[in-house]
């Protein structure tokens, strides 16, 4: 076991940060921070044409709003392209490696007749072996020289051991003919020279290990430890993509989903703690290992995310609250609130936050704080207000001029008037609710009282009652 856990993040800025892709992050950086570890991040960009900086941009800020912090600068494969040449033609200076010059046509030809024949389609180098008297005046690749018998076995921490016919391993290009590296390559280098001692990505690199670990004893470098992970799947058992919905992190910021939540649900998402459901920060820290991960894709579940994200608003300290949802405006192109308006938010938070489970249902609960007067009702609001005579709503208000402003009072006052006027108080929460809020669904009526204190109040009634 190395002395140090250093993890990585690996993305490729082709596009925005995928929800998996944000659960493999989540992984590394759990694993690495719960064991005082460091957790890089590398931007995989060697796709020149595919990759851009706003891709780059969108992967850094979904990686922030998450708050996946990473140690040290972000750090570019494309700019270590001498560095991973480097290292194929110190292989190929070992013996380790050889030089190859079968054009594109001809191993195209090859694998047309094999396939004909029914053979394995598997590219064989004539050049492995040839004589480098005999080596034409041409571009060429370099390719490593793989073992030919035996069985390669990758130890994974996830999937268990997988055994792999070396047979079946091709004499893999590592530097291209116009001397540019290949993936496998860049990453088995960087890999090492970042001193990364844990891979913890998605179950479809499999594969690659087997081949990567060929460069890694070929160098006579450590092999990290593997950990392998399934995708994520629909609900209907299929590879998550867009068709169910898929988005990338910013876009999840901008439904108003919080953070907190988020990371609890991507946490469960392949991995337990016995029966835990929701958990903190701090518990997924302690808690979190590789053998907690299952073998199994999981299933993305808009629900369950809801759920604990509603947990989290729950428990939430109210001035974080503020913060989360100042950025969620901004992140959904939303107009910012007002000092004011952000003030009477946190101070309302109390009676806004239970039951929500996202911050737009917060915005419509705290309507009633963050508009002023007059008040304009909704349809339905406006239909309560109807259900009522003005002269009720303004008999009201002298009524509610000296009571105590506390709750018990609030209610007893209220209740009396009720009683008062030959009714029940729940056929005067609707006027009421569209009285002080505009709306039909709001936090109780005597919270909104006390939220708004007394002036406002009485105001608010006297308005709508004309």
């Amino acid at each position: 076991m190395p002395d140090q856990v250093v993890t990585r993040f690996a993305p490729s800025p082709t596009g925005y940060l995928h929800i998996g892709g944000a659960r493999t992050a989540l992984f590394n950086w759990l694993y690495a921070r719960g064991r005082g570890g460091k957790f890089l991040l590398r931007i995989e960009d060697t796709d020149r044409a595919r990759s851009t900086p706003e891709a780059t941009a969108a992967i850094l800020q979904g990686l922030t709003w998450l708050g996946l912090d990473w140690d040290g600068e972000p750090v570019s494969q494309a700019a270590g392209a001498a560095r991973h040449a480097e290292v194929a033609h110190q292989l190929l200076s070992q013996g380790k490696a050889y030089k190859c010059f079968s054009t594109q046509d001809e191993i195209a030809a090859f694998r047309e007749a094999a396939k004909a024949g029914g053979r394995s389609t598997q590219f064989r180098s004539p050049w492995r072996d040839a004589d480098p008297s005999t080596h034409p005046d041409a571009p060429y690749a370099i390719r490593i020289r793989a073992p030919q018998d035996g069985t390669t076995v990758i130890r994974d921490r996830v999937q268990g051991d997988v055994t792999i016919r070396n047979d079946q391993l091709d004499d893999m290009i590592i530097l291209r003919s116009d001397a540019t590296p290949v993936y496998m390559l860049a990453v088995v280098v960087d890999d090492h020279d970042m001193g990364v001692s844990h891979v913890i990505r998605g179950d479809d690199h499999l594969n690659n290990a087997a081949r990567q670990m060929m460069i890694y004893e070929a160098m006579g470098w450590q092999v990290p430890v593997w950990a392998h992970i399934p995708l994520i799947h629909g609900p209907d058992g299929k590879k998550l993509s867009k068709r169910h919905g898929a988005l990338g992190a910013e876009a999840y910021q901008a439904m108003g989903y919080p953070a907190a939540g988020m990371r609890n649900y991507l946490a469960r998402l392949g991995w337990s703690h016995g029966d835990d459901e929701f958990f903190t920060d701090a518990q997924a820290l302690e808690w979190f290992d590789l053998p907690g991960i299952g073998r199994s894709p999981a299933r993305f579940d808009l629900k369950k995310l809801e759920n604990l994200c509603g947990r989290h608003i729950a428990v939430s300290e109210d001035a974080a609250l503020r913060r989360e949802i100042g950025e969620y405006l901004e992140a959904a192109g939303r107009p910012a609130l007002t000092p004011r308006q952000s003030d009477n938010l946190e101070h309302a938070m109390y009676c806004l936050k239970d039951r929500a489970r996202t911050f737009p249902e917060i915005l419509e609960k705290a309507h009633f704080i963050l508009d002023s007067r007059p008040v304009v009702p909704d349809a339905a609001a406006a239909a309560a207000l109807q259900a009522v005579s003005d002269r009720i709503l303004a008999e009201l208000t002298p009524h509610l001029q000296n009571v105590s402003w506390t709750r018990e009072d609030l209610e007893v006052a209220l209740a009396g008037f009720a009683e008062a006027h030959d009714t029940k108080f729940g056929k005067l929460a609707g006027p009421l609710r569209a009285a002080l809020a505009g709306r039909t669904v709001t936090p109780s009526v005597f919270d909104m009282m006390l939220v708004l204190g007394r002036d406002e109040t009485v105001a608010r009634l006297n308005d709508a009652a004309g």
